[in-house]
């Protein structure tokens, strides 16, 4: 079956996803007669124009998101002969729900979300859940409405907080855009002999050291924990980590690592422990056959006092 790739743009309602969808379809480099599915599952004052498209093969549909179903967006793409589906996201809806309907054959390979830069910070105060569903997934995040000299501090941490590596790009009202050359230094010393990880920075750490195990591979950290055992992995083994808050009190995950320690079975599950270890790149069945971070433990000392707060946040 042959795999169709879905061009995914989110934000909330007036955020510019159909301005910027309609100068795509107005551009012969992307559009050059494919047969492209145009679903909309947000409806706002803006409406596409066909007669402006060099390629014609655009065939438009609005939908439910929160009832539409994969047989429904499969008989559509049967319909057209869709060779590729161009989605325009409805911002209270989460992003994920939709995915997990998508026909078998369809593969995102582009989520762009956009963000009015007037109103982005107030959806996150109030819907902290919905902007955060937005932001893990995208590749690029568009800050437009912005007035010329705005600090666009906020902005950066906002999309940083969700996804270090997402690109961000500042469009002003004056017609110009700018990158975002923001350097993020971490908050702990790569170079150090021992790696401390302090209980603030524990969030922040496991992402980084999860997107990028080679480069802690060879590195000594150290870090509060509280004790997971591994079912599958009773006898030397066990995953220090934290419980880590994304968004919001639903989203609360313990995120652990696995680490060889030859005494595990003395430890006390849910217990704190201070960790020092030396991490590897290897493959885990946590990864599903992926590399990722691996710890060998070169000590370990229990009743460690909790971590202030418990819960950690990015």
């Amino acid at each position: 079956m042959q795999q169709i790739p879905v061009y995914a743009f989110t934000g909330f309602l007036d955020s510019g996803k159909t301005k910027f969808i309609q100068e795509t379809l107005e551009d012969p480099r992307f559009n050059s007669g494919e047969k492209t599915l145009l679903l909309v599952f947000e409806e706002g004052e803006e409406e596409y124009d066909f007669s402006t498209y060099p390629g014609k093969n655009v065939y438009l549909e609005v939908l439910d998101q929160k009832t539409v179903t994969t047989k429904e967006l499969s008989d559509l793409a049967k319909k057209y002969k869709a060779e590729r589906v161009v989605a325009e996201l409805n911002g209270m809806q989460q992003v994920g729900d939709l995915y997990m309907r998508f026909p078998e054959n369809w593969a995102v390979a582009q989520e762009i979300m956009f963000a009015d830069s007037t109103t982005i910070l107030a959806y996150n105060a109030n819907m902290r859940n919905l902007v955060m569903d937005k932001l893990v997934g995208a590749q690029m995040i568009a800050f437009n409405r912005l007035e010329p000299g705005t600090d666009v501090m906020p902005f950066h941490k906002l999309a940083r907080a969700a996804n270090r590596n997402v690109d961000i790009l500042y469009d002003y009202t004056d017609g110009t855009t700018a990158p975002d050359t923001i350097e993020d230094p971490l908050p702990w010393d790569m170079e150090a002999p021992v790696i401390t990880i302090k209980d603030e920075d524990y969030a922040l750490w496991y992402r980084d050291v999860s997107e990028e195990p080679q480069k802690y591979d060879g590195k000594t950290v150290n870090f509060k924990a509280q004790v997971a055992m591994l079912r599958r992995d009773k006898n030397g083994m066990f995953a220090p980590g934290r419980f880590v808050m994304t968004c919001c009190v639903q989203d609360i995950q313990f995120c652990g690592i696995p680490c060889r320690y030859a005494q595990a079975a003395e430890l006390e599950s849910r217990s704190w422990v201070m960790v020092t270890a030396k991490v590897s790149c290897e493959k885990h069945r946590l990864y599903k056959g992926e590399a990722g971070p691996m710890l060998t433990a070169l000590s370990i000392e229990k009743n460690a006092p909790p971590a202030e707060p418990d819960v950690a946040t990015f």
